[in-house]
């Protein structure tokens, strides 16, 4: 099926659009960007830079991709966006492209949503299946597992790490890591518990749970160094493949340490093991 393309929209010489491509009333696409099949750009949508873009995937009225990073030791380097399949971006979304200081590239998987007003700055790497929801911003570098939910008025610091099935309540600001499972909470984030909704949501067993469980109060509930009780975690525990997640994850912990419980706090919601 042809493409559909308003006679107002601009399409640069060497854009390249895909099968059944549709560019509405005064939308943008600049010469260094491809667009995958069935994918939408709304109305005084931009997509530029040096950006390709995998197949369904829909830009609303408004949105602007590839811009260039608001960085200034940006340059104007032929630095890369690249998104995956079935991402919705929404109106007034911002994601711009990478930087030669960084990783060179912003990256986003598949089946994303980035509710309106979302921003997703230089060298970010977003997993599937995430959702930004209304005006989160993530600053530059910051990385995002699969299954994550960030809730309205969220900011994330340079460089933290999300991991999978993490979720951040609505208005915190994230400064650390943020362990996958885990759930995120605070003017200044501290950790709340276990995603146990998201988990069940997704399926898991009852044997993961436990072992998440197990190993959250076990990291998280326990004095010592992260190093040392990675070494005393049982291996009844160890060996799930979901906790071997968790411990990858905080052994790699980044420059900008753990999010951790506030001190004194309660064990986690019980209610998924009832």
């Amino acid at each position: 099926m042809a493409s559909t393309i308003h006679p107002t929209a601009i399409i640069s010489p060497g854009a390249e659009l895909g099968v059944d491509v549709q560019v509405e009333p005064y939308a943008v696409i600049g010469p260094h960007v491809k667009l995958g099949d069935r994918t939408i750009v709304g109305a005084h949508a931009i997509v530029g830079g040096h950006t390709t873009v995998g197949e369904e995937c829909r830009f609303s009225p408004h949105s602007s991709v590839g811009g260039i990073p608001q960085d200034l030791k940006y340059k104007g380097e032929p630095t890369e966006l690249v998104l995956g399949k079935r991402n919705m971006v929404r109106e007034f979304v911002t994601i711009h492209i990478g930087t030669v200081t960084g990783k060179g590239i912003t990256r986003i998987g598949d089946a994303n949503l980035f509710m309106a007003n979302s921003h997703v700055a230089h060298d970010c790497t977003i997993g599937n299946n995430c959702v930004l929801a209304n005006c989160v911003s993530l600053a530059g570098h910051v990385q995002l597992g699969n299954n994550v939910i960030l809730g309205g008025l969220v900011g994330v610091h340079q460089f933290v790490r999300i991991g999978s099935y993490a979720i951040l309540s609505a208005g915190s600001m994230l400064g650390t890591d943020l362990t996958p499972f885990c759930i995120g909470q605070g003017d200044r984030s501290f950790l709340r518990g276990i995603n146990l909704i998201g988990l069940k949501r997704a399926g898991m067993t009852l044997d993961d749970v436990k072992a998440i469980k197990h190993a959250y109060r076990h990291f998280f509930s326990t004095h010592g160094h992260f190093e040392d009780k990675i070494q005393s975690l049982p291996v009844e525990f160890s060996s799930n493949p979901r906790v071997q997640v968790m411990v990858e994850f905080i052994a790699n912990a980044g420059k900008r340490g753990l999010c951790q419980p506030p001190r004194g706090a309660a064990d986690e919601d019980e209610e998924f093991l009832g």
